[in-house]
């Protein structure tokens, strides 16, 4: 019998850090990377991951919203129980507080990204390491 890998899902928007794929199969994902979060909402209904990766970019441009990680998340809704893990610049810190003043995420990562921190985050963040509520 194959035991199926949970499945993380990598949103890179704008990048310019690291490539952490290596991490995240060290750690027994299987990792799936888009660049774009209409792509990312398609992933999120095909392979329901047990965890995203994302950056958190702020718009100003946008009215409503502080970035389209608002997207991600309602995306989330009924489909799936992903622990997010967001990477955040420190210099918005304040539009980021926004957007925790309405979803909650699992883990948030100042760049540059520490990669221990980000490892010892996605340990926890495994399904079999979540605490299972009745």
């Amino acid at each position: 019998m194959v035991i199926a890998k949970p499945v993380l899902l990598s949103i890179i928007e704008l990048g310019g850090y690291p490539d952490f794929s290596g991490l995240y199969r060290n750690n027994g994902y299987e990792a799936i990377t888009t660049d774009s979060v209409r792509k990312a909402v398609k992933l999120i209904r095909k392979h329901k991951p047990a965890v995203i990766v994302a950056e958190f970019n702020f718009q100003s441009d946008f009215r409503d919203r502080t970035s389209s990680l608002e997207t991600v998340f309602s995306s989330l809704q009924g489909v799936a129980d992903a622990n997010v893990i967001v990477f955040y610049e420190k210099e918005y810190r304040h539009q980021f507080d926004r957007l925790l003043s309405q979803f909650s995420v699992f883990e948030a990562l100042e760049f540059p990204i520490d990669e221990d921190r980000l490892d010892l985050a996605l340990k926890a963040a495994k399904p079999e390491n979540q605490l299972k509520t009745m």
